[in-house]
C-alpha cells in the first residue's frame, strides 16, 4: 500500500513539473522503424486556414439547422424543414455539442446546452434504436460532460440510459435492438428474423462503462460487459462473428454473413477501444485478446484488385468471399493504426502497413468518381479494380476518420492533403444555401434532401482534428466512440475497492466528486497543487489500481 501511495505521489509530482515547464511546442509520438520517437509539430499557416474553413462549414451547417429544423433530429435542407428519424430527441443538437465545444463556438454551444437543459424530453411514446440512441445521445451527452463539466449533461445521459436498460433483459443478456421509451417494451426488428445485430449489440460498451465510471453506479457497465462475456464463450478461432446473434441463446446465427461493413463494423472497433478506455490493464485484457484474434481473421478477408492492386476487405458468406467493400469499412484503417500504436510486438508493423494500404484504397473510393465523393460501397471485379455499387453518398466520416488516425500516428502530411481534397469535394458538391446535402448518385451529382446528424458529429469534427495539432483531444487521453464523441480515459469502476450495490451513499458521492474534479477542464494549476495530497488519497482509496495510468497535464 505504501509503495502504491508513493507511486501516486510521484506521478502527481511529475504532473506538477510538466505543468510548470510545459513549452509551446507540441510533442507527438510516432512509430518509426519499430521505435517510439518524438516529432515536434508546429501549427503551420496552411492547416490553420484549412481548419478555419472546416469551422466555417460547421457554422453554416449549424446555422441552417438552427434556422429551419431546431429541435428536430435532422434538417432536410432542400425542403428547409426538420424531420425526426431518431425518436425526436434532437439528435443533431446532441451530436453537435462536442464539435461546437472543440471548435470554440461558444455561443452555439450555450444555445445547444440550453435546449438540453430546458427542452430535451425522453418521455416519448416512440420506438428508438438502442444502438443509435446510445452512440448519438448517451455518447454525445457524456462527451459534452467530459469537455465542459456541466452536470446537466451527465444527468441527461443517465436518464436516457435508464430508459434503454430493459433492452438487455433477455435470456442471454444480448440486448434487443429497439425499445419503446415510455413503456420499456424491447424487441428486434422483423427483418432480422428475431435476431439481434452484432454491431447494434456490441457497440454500447464505451458509453455505458463511461456512465458507470462517472456516476459510480455499476449497473450500466455490468449490462454491456455481460454481452462481451457471452460472445466470448463461443468466440470463433478466427475472431469473426456473423452479423446476427440469437438473443435467447447468445449464439451467432451462422447463416448470416461476416463483414467489417454495415451491421458488423463497430463491434470490432469497440473491442480495441474498451481495452484502451480501460487503461490496458488485466481487467480488460480479454478485449484486446479478442480484437487480436479478430484482426487475424481480418487478414484472411484481404484481397487485392487488378490491375492496380488496391487492397480491400471482402465479406464472407459461409466459406465464400464476396468481393464487395462498404465505405463504412473504411473505419478499419484507423482502427488498425490505433491498434498498432498501442502494440509493442511484431504485429504492430503488420497492422500499420495494412492500415496504410487500406487508406489508399478508401481515398480512391473518393478520387475515382466524377464528383470526387465515394459511393456507399464498391464491387471489385477481375481486371476492373473498383466499381461503384450503391451509388449514393450521405457524407459519411469513415475515410476521414482513418486519415486523422493515420496522420496522427505516422506524421505523414499526405493524409492531411487527402482529407483536404475530400473536404473540397464536399464543399463543391454538397453545400447549398440552406445547409449540406448528400448525393443520390456520385456519378451524376444528383442531390438528396438530408443533412445527417453524423455530418456535424463526425465528418466535420474529424476534418477539424485532421488539421489541428495532435494536442487537441490527444489519443492517449481520450477514446472516440463510434459517433466520434471523445470520452475521457479514466480509471475503470471495477478498480474501486468495494464499489457496488452495497456501497454507502457517502462513498458514492466521494467517487462522483473525484470524477468531476478530474474532468473539469478549467481547473487551474494552482488548484491542482493545493489538492495534490487530497487527490492522491482519493485515487488510492477509491480509484486506485495496481497498474495505474500515468497522469499528464491534460488531466486538469
Amino acid at each position: 500500500m505504501k509503495k502504491r501511495i508513493s507511486y501516486r505521489i510521484g506521478q502527481l509530482q511529475e504532473l506538477m513539473q510538466s505543468l510548470e515547464t510545459k513549452g509551446k511546442h507540441i510533442d507527438h509520438p510516432m512509430k518509426q522503424e519499430g521505435t517510439e520517437q518524438q516529432k515536434t509539430f508546429y501549427d503551420d499557416a496552411v492547416n490553420v486556414e484549412r481548419r478555419n474553413k472546416v469551422k466555417a462549414a460547421m457554422v453554416h451547417a449549424w446555422s441552417s439547422y438552427e434556422k429551419y429544423a431546431w429541435g428536430f433530429d435532422e434538417l432536410q435542407p432542400q425542403s428547409r424543414s426538420g424531420v425526426n428519424n431518431f425518436g425526436g430527441l434532437g439528435a443533431s443538437i446532441i451530436d453537435s455539442l462536442d464539435t461546437l465545444y472543440i471548435m470554440g463556438l461558444d455561443e452555439q454551444f450555450q444555445k445547444a446546452k440550453g435546449w438540453v437543459t430546458d427542452s430535451l424530453d425522453f418521455n416519448k411514446d416512440v420506438v428508438a434504436s438502442v444502438f443509435e440512441t446510445t452512440i448519438r445521445v448517451v455518447g454525445g451527452l457524456l462527451s459534452a460532460y467530459d469537455l465542459a463539466g456541466d452536470s446537466i449533461f451527465l444527468e441527461r445521459a443517465k436518464q436516457i440510459a435508464d430508459k434503454l436498460l430493459p433492452a438487455w433483459n433477455t435470456p442471454s443478456g444480448i440486448p434487443y435492438n429497439a425499445i419503446n421509451l415510455i413503456h420499456g417494451n424491447a424487441h428486434n426488428p422483423g427483418w432480422t428474423g428475431g435476431a439481434s445485430i452484432l454491431a447494434d449489440s456490441g457497440t454500447e460498451q464505451v458509453e455505458f462503462i463511461a456512465l458507470s465510471q462517472r456516476t459510480g453506479d455499476p449497473k450500466y457497465q455490468e449490462k454491456v460487459e455481460n454481452v462481451i462475456k457471452r460472445l466470448q464463450e463461443t468466440f470463433p478461432d478466427d475472431g469473426l462473428l456473423p452479423i446476427y446473434i440469437n438473443p435467447n441463446s447468445g449464439h451467432a446465427e451462422t447463416y448470416s454473413k461476416v463483414t467489417f461493413g454495415a451491421m458488423g463494423d463497430s463491434f470490432y472497433e469497440y473491442l480495441l477501444k474498451v481495452w484502451i478506455q480501460g487503461n490496458k490493464t488485466d481487467a480488460v485484457k480479454h478485449y484486446r485478446e479478442m480484437w487480436e484474434r479478430s484482426m487475424q481473421g481480418l487478414m484472411k478477408l484481404i484481397k487485392k484488385s487488378s490491375p492496380s492492386s488496391y487492397t480491400y476487405i471482402t465479406e464472407r458468406s459461409g466459406s465464400a468471399l464476396i468481393d464487395k467493400m462498404d465505405e463504412l469499412a473504411c473505419f478499419a484503417p484507423g482502427m488498425l493504426a490505433l491498434g498498432a500504436s498501442t502494440d509493442d510486438t511484431d504485429k504492430s508493423a503488420e497492422y500499420l502497413s495494412l492500415a496504410e494500404e487500406l487508406t489508399w484504397t478508401c481515398y480512391n473510393f473518393y478520387n475515382s468518381t466524377r464528383t470526387k465523393l465515394a459511393g456507399e460501397n464498391y464491387i471489385f471485379n477481375e481486371g476492373e479494380d473498383m466499381v461503384v455499387g450503391t451509388s449514393w453518398n450521405i457524407m459519411r466520416p469513415e475515410t476521414i476518420e482513418s486519415l486523422m488516425y493515420l496522420w496522427r500516428i505516422t506524421g505523414n502530411e499526405t493524409y492531411r492533403d487527402w482529407g483536404w481534397d475530400i473536404f473540397q469535394a464536399f464543399e463543391k458538391q454538397t453545400r447549398i444555401d440552406s445547409g449540406y446535402v448528400g448525393l443520390r448518385d456520385v456519378n451524376s451529382g444528383e442531390k438528396d434532401d438530408m443533412m445527417q446528424s453524423f455530418f456535424l458529429a463526425e465528418t466535420l469534427k474529424y476534418l477539424y482534428l485532421l488539421f489541428s495539432p495532435p494536442s487537441v483531444i490527444p489519443l492517449d487521453q481520450w477514446v472516440f466512440n463510434t459517433e466520434a464523441h471523445p470520452i475521457k480515459i479514466v480509471p475503470r469502476l471495477d478498480s474501486v475497492p468495494n464499489l457496488g450495490v452495497q456501497q454507502d451513499s457517502q462513498q458514492t458521492e466521494q467517487v462522483k466528486s473525484d470524477q468531476r474534479s478530474r474532468h473539469g477542464r478549467f481547473e487551474t494549476i494552482g488548484r491542482i497543487k493545493n489538492n495534490i495530497l487530497e487527490r492522491t488519497k482519493h485515487r488510492e482509496r477509491l480509484l486506485g489500481r495496481k497498474e495505474g495510468r500515468k497522469l499528464t497535464s491534460t488531466d486538469i
